[in-house]
């Protein structure tokens, strides 16, 4: 029982794991304005996005943009 209680748990947490937050594209027409050419795998074009469009602090966009994949 507690097996299973175990994995609906889990099952519940990853399926709120979601890696495209932006639902309405504000992000991304926010990003434009900014870098023309915008790559989310540029660190510093990511971290300014996400610093800048989404309200974010350097900590928490520098942690976001590497678990993306920006170097």
């Amino acid at each position: 029982m507690r097996a299973l209680f175990a994995i609906v748990c889990s099952a519940v947490a990853l399926a709120g794991c979601n890696s495209d937050n932006d639902v309405t594209g504000s992000i991304a027409s926010c990003a434009k304005q900014f870098y023309t050419p915008y790559n989310p795998k540029n660190m510093k074009q990511c971290v300014g996005v996400c610093i800048a469009c989404e309200r974010g602090i350097v900590t928490t966009c520098t942690t976001s943009c590497t678990l993306k994949g920006a170097h």
